[in-house]
């Protein structure tokens, strides 16, 4: 398991290295967990369709509707462990 602090690191190990699963916290500096994203689904579209998405808050109505129009599942903050695994394995189907 690798992390990154911020969507332009989080580029650089995507190019790096070849990743089976990426959890993506919607709000990361210098590139937002949404460009991340748009940027996997046109250079890596096979990691692109295995994205978790992550976030303390869905309070604005843009990350809602960003998350439900993605199709990807999504792990709201706080979580266990649990709902880590399995959120993990529906996003590995």
């Amino acid at each position: 398991m690798d992390i990154a602090v911020n969507g332009r690191l989080a580029q650089d190990m995507i190019k790096k290295k070849q990743y089976h699963i990426c959890m993506i916290d919607i709000r990361t500096p210098e590139i937002n967990g949404t460009e991340l994203y748009h940027w996997l689904q046109k250079k890596y579209p096979r990691l692109a369709n295995h994205v978790v998405f992550t976030t303390g808050s869905l309070l604005e109505e843009k990350t809602r509707t960003f998350i439900e129009q993605s199709g990807r599942p999504f792990l709201p903050k706080p979580f266990t462990l649990k709902e880590l695994v399995a959120v993990v394995e529906e996003a590995l189907k």
